[in-house]
């Protein structure tokens, strides 16, 4: 199994003394081989994946590293459910043409697991489907590519995290940084020490695309008959059928938080990771429809504001700040990590003692200044358009999930990751969507508001 040291061949940072291995597409630096599979029990059976929701990124994101590993591995894709009948028939050309298979077509999730035909899942169905679909996926004895947001409600996720704990399947959250060589680099740096205590984070993730989460095409010819609306609407509350909450779903609360689940959930990840804390003390969030008015519910510029830390020790800690608009793209994507050393900017993939305390000022303080060495992180840049195809990152998560399909040992983000990243971004969408500053109920497990737990 590819583990997350093989992205790291001989150590964590270029420019150190030692070299640092990155992974391109389709290459990844672990020791793959159909013959070393075979020396794993039931190496052999082959893995008969099924597909949730026929989507934009399982076509664009999925089916490319599937289609290049799935033969040495044992794979083989074999039935698709959607709740749309043109997406049924148009995946079974997909397929046909990029896997030279026939699938079986399901009208819903129940129909495929009731045929007993598949033991995997990719699952990317709409932003408030994901933790419930992956309910039923492992509890119909299945393992799950889970793409992310994992879940939008604290009762979604407190949900998801048990029964994946129950059934003890393989579930990987979508979060693709988790299989990056850079940001293991990045880990290392920071737990190693060497980088110092985290003093801020600053996030950021602007865009300038009028067309981003919209498919006004697609919504004149979708008809309610078209599909099973109750179905689609699972736990949310019942309301008319719109072609746009089916179609353009990230542009509406309930069914998608927008910017927090589908941008945000990818950075607040690493903190997350690189920190070791499992969720945010407190946020605070300002933002609104400033840019386009078409009627969507989710704000099109958002900032957040979170305090982080362990809970028992106040004084200590860090402030991380996620901002996103939709209507410049100045600035792009950004993840930069402060110390007071210096900072590690994963946008550029490099180490250095920018803005750290200088020798000149630590003697005046009586202080001695720590800066930080210019070092570079080997690894691929993330990507970050709206398909973003073949990318390295994906393509070695997929991998990741399918050698652990084989193995069973832990995925790189696994069932725990998702549960973070959703306790952070219902943070957000409550701050939000309350103006209030909201803080997490360890107890409870619950997202608080103005004293109460934070619905819809």
């Amino acid at each position: 199994m590819t583990t997350r040291r093989d992205f790291i061949i001989k150590s964590v940072i270029a420019g150190a003394g030692v070299a640092v291995g990155g992974s391109a597409f389709g290459k990844s630096s672990g020791s793959f081989s159909a013959k070393s599979y075979n020396k794993i029990i039931g190496a052999n059976d082959r893995v008969r994946v099924g597909t949730i929701g026929f989507s934009d990124r399982h076509r664009a994101s999925h089916v490319g590293p599937f289609k290049e590993l799935a033969k040495g591995m044992n794979f083989e894709l074999v039935a698709v459910s959607d709740l749309w009948s043109r997406r049924r028939d148009e995946a079974k050309a997909f397929y046909k043409k990029q896997l030279d298979v026939d699938v079986k077509a399901f009208r819903n999730n129940e129909e495929l697991y009731d045929a007993k035909m598949v033991d995997a899942v990719f699952m990317s169905t709409a932003d408030f489907q994901h933790a419930m679909h992956t309910v039923e996926a492992v509890k119909a004895g299945c393992d799950v590519y889970a793409e992310k947001p994992l879940a939008e409600t604290m009762s979604d996720a407190r949900a998801v995290l048990k029964a994946v704990k129950d059934t003890k399947k393989i579930v990987q959250i979508g979060s693709q940084r988790r299989s990056g060589s850079n940001y293991f680099a990045a880990e290392d740096f920071i737990k190693s020490g060497k980088f110092g205590p985290i003093v801020m984070v600053e996030l950021m993730w602007n865009v300038n695309q009028p067309e981003r989460w919209r498919r006004p095409e697609l919504v004149k010819d979708l008809k309610e008959a078209d599909i099973d609306w109750k179905r689609y609407l699972l736990n949310r509350p019942f309301e008319a059928f719109d072609p746009r909450k089916y179609l353009e779903y990230r542009l509406f609360w309930p069914y998608s938080s927008g910017i927090p689940g589908q941008w945000m959930s990818h950075q607040i990840d690493t903190v997350h990771w690189f920190s070791g804390l499992a969720h945010p003390r407190s946020a605070v969030a300002n933002g609104g429809i400033y840019q386009w008015k078409d009627g969507r519910t989710n704000a099109d510029t958002m900032t957040v504001v979170f305090d982080y830390g362990p809970a028992n020790d106040p004084t200590s800690g860090f402030q991380v700040q996620f901002t996103s608009r939709f209507s410049n793209s100045a600035g792009e994507t950004k993840e930069l990590y402060y110390s007071n050393g210096g900072m590690i900017n994963l946008d550029t993939n490099e180490i250095s003692p920018t803005g750290g305390l200088t020798e000149s000022h630590a003697k005046t303080m009586g202080m001695k200044a720590n800066l930080l060495p210019k070092l570079t992180l080997q690894g691929d840049k993330v990507a970050t358009d709206a398909n973003t195809g073949g990318d390295p990152l994906t393509f070695n998560h997929i991998k990741n999930w399918m050698e652990c399909v084989r193995s069973r040992k832990t995925p790189n983000a696994p069932i725990e990751a998702g549960y973070s990243h959703s306790i952070a971004n219902i943070m957000a969408t409550a701050a939000y969507r309350t103006g209030l500053k909201v803080t997490f109920d360890e107890k409870t497990q619950e997202v608080m508001a103005g004293g109460k737990p934070f619905k819809y």
